[in-house]
């Protein structure tokens, strides 16, 4: 088994105000309180000898790892985002930071997303990226347009009920 993983794809470089925020927040969550207690707590643990046993050393080691990780990942991805401020000059056209009400045109089903930023997505909250194939499909749209996204359940016709802005 190897280290080596696939780069990821890339993704739109664009976040909302608050995106932005929260993601500097964790960069600094990550570095300033976390990674130090888990250094000091490694090397706690390293002190107590043998290190192949010491299940707490491993721990440790692994948690650091990811910590590093996403501190490296934050530290390039963040000077490169795009922070989007305000709202597009055409306020009933669906655009980035848009919050959308769509009906599927096949069952009636409706939903509510916001398109965000790839690095803020919370399906939870029904936050859908800008780079997913129903935001794209979305961009643009006008309140009663219909269109046509390519979903992994197969194409599915929706139509734009509502559109706002925060």
């Amino acid at each position: 088994m190897s280290r080596w993983r696939p780069p990821q794809p890339h993704s739109t470089a664009i976040i909302t105000p608050d995106g932005f925020a929260a993601l500097k927040a964790e960069l600094d969550h990550l570095w300033r309180e976390l990674r130090p207690e888990v250094v000091k707590a490694l090397a706690a643990a390293a002190a107590e000898g043998d290190r192949s046993e010491n299940a707490e050393y491993t721990y440790r080691k692994k948690q650091l790892g990811e910590i590093d990780r996403r501190v490296r990942y934050l530290s390039k991805r963040i000077p490169a985002l795009q922070v989007a401020a305000g709202t597009p000059a055409d306020r009933s056209a669906v655009f980035f930071g848009a919050c959308i009400e769509i009906e599927n045109v096949d069952n009636g089903d409706t939903h509510t997303y916001r398109i965000v930023g790839p690095d803020e997505t919370d399906a939870k909250k029904g936050w859908i990226s800008i780079d997913s194939p129903l935001a794209r499909a979305a961009l643009k749209k006008h309140v009663g347009d219909e269109f046509e996204a390519e979903l992994p359940a197969g194409k599915t016709r929706f139509e734009v009920l509502s559109v706002s802005y925060r």
